[in-house]
């Protein structure tokens, strides 16, 4: 297991230095392909626990140390090291061992005595260090203080709740494929394999505990697909009936452009700028066994792609900040800087003005984002309809799912991720 503790720290360093996580793992697994499944899966939950909590593990390191450390190498490995300390369930004894004898593989050879001491000193002062790291925000959220700030000022009565939540292990869940099967059906069959499972909402099957997606029932034959909560509300919202022509704008890699497809036969144009991600949307297509004319395309700029027929239903589910999404993807709220969320609202309202005048008169388009942040939501939408006098927001949706604080916006919890709808209509 020091092989896992090295390559984890290493790719928790990548990350911080400005890289993905999802690319830095995808990088990790081509460069050692002998890794095993355990190995795989102690490396990922590393490399996601440790950005997830890391302002609480930065707090707890910085009350190590007498002085900051100088390497970055040296304090991913010691970062890695506290986070299985103090949140997994592996051999404490063991842990220091690896990290101690994986700074020689690193090059720090002469950082083991160090790297010894101080994981020992926090097993021994573990509870004073814990409640002393937890007294400032940093520690306690595990998310930059910008952010905080902003979710403070914007939510002042439910900011913390959110930031808790944004660091739960997000909640797995399945998306049931109507054309194949009926949400009673596929609970009975979880049932009789064992596989505890809840319906949280229409077709959302939430499961007890995470699975890899080859062993979910009917997964490989198109019965069932992953998809949050709350990025399933957004076919049935959008309400494309038989025969409309719909665009799904962003679409890739597929996720709500094969659900349209499973509510209803439509036209659809599957749009995206990102040909890597349309490859997955093909597999997605091709699993569940739908059509859609796929096009690569840029939706800010419709003239290099449109044929001018004009569509009745338009889905925008733009590019953003993601800050909803943070428990997924950890990397998100270190890789962020506050002056990111301006350049995703230009981006919102270019992509808004290009699709609006593709969208037929009585048309209907869903605006939607995976943000929590207001810049990006509700008052995007609020600038767009000052501009466009033929824009109606309709009632925004989601009263029955947990919309909290602001109409259209549901903020994560124990069921879903965070998302904002709304849908507008073109008179």
């Amino acid at each position: 297991m020091i092989e896992v503790q090295r390559l984890a720290s290493s790719v928790v360093s990548r990350v911080l230095s400005g890289r993905s996580l999802n690319s830095e793992l995808a990088r990790l697994w081509r460069r050692h392909p002998g890794l095993s499944a355990h190995q795989r899966a102690v490396t990922q939950d590393i490399c996601f626990g440790s950005l997830r909590f890391l302002g609480r593990i930065d707090a707890l390191l910085d009350g190590l140390l007498e002085k900051p450390l100088r390497d970055d190498r040296l304090r991913a490995l010691l970062r890695t090291a506290l986070y299985q300390l103090e949140y997994s369930n592996a051999a404490p004894h063991a842990v220091v061992d690896h990290a101690v004898r994986a700074c020689e593989q690193l090059h720090l050879a002469a950082a083991k005595g160090l790297a010894n001491a101080v994981l020992r000193n926090f097993l021994r002062r573990r509870g004073e260090l814990v409640v002393q790291a937890q007294r400032g925000e940093y520690g306690r959220y595990s998310h930059p203080q910008w952010w905080i700030d902003k979710l403070r000022a914007q939510y002042p009565s439910q900011y913390a709740a959110i930031l808790e939540a944004s660091n739960l292990h997000p909640p797995m869940t399945l998306r049931v494929n109507r054309r194949r099967s009926t949400v009673e059906r596929y609970l009975s069959r979880l049932g009789a394999g064992g596989i505890a499972a809840d319906l949280i909402d229409g077709h959302a099957v939430r499961l007890a505990a995470p699975m890899p997606v080859g062993r979910i029932p009917g997964f490989s034959e198109g019965e069932v697909s992953v998809q949050d909560a709350a990025a399933q509300r957004a076919a049935p919202l959008l309400a494309a009936g038989k025969g409309m022509r719909v665009l799904d704008a962003c679409a890739a890699p597929g996720g709500k452009t094969t659900h349209i497809l499973e509510l209803a036969d439509v036209e659809l144009i599957a749009l995206d700028i990102d040909t890597e991600r349309l490859d997955r949307l093909r597999d997605n297509l091709a699993r569940l066994k739908l059509t859609a004319r796929i096009l690569h395309g840029d939706a800010c700029a419709p003239d290099a792609w449109w044929d001018g027929k004009q569509f009745e239903r338009i889905l925008a589910d733009v590019p953003c900040s993601a800050s909803g999404v943070t428990r997924r993807h950890p990397d998100v709220k270190w890789l962020r800087r506050a002056s990111d969320i301006a350049a995703f609202v230009e981006l919102q309202q270019s992509m808004l003005e290009a699709l609006w005048r593709l969208l037929v008169s009585g048309g209907k388009l869903l605006y939607a984002t995976c943000s929590v942040f207001h810049e990006e939501n509700q008052l995007q939408i609020a600038r767009f309809l000052e501009r466009h006098r033929d824009a109606q927001l309709l009632t925004q949706p989601g009263a029955d799912i947990h919309i909290q604080q602001a109409p259209g916006q549901l903020l994560p919890d124990e069921q879903h991720d965070g998302f904002f709808y709304a849908l507008l209509a073109k008179s």
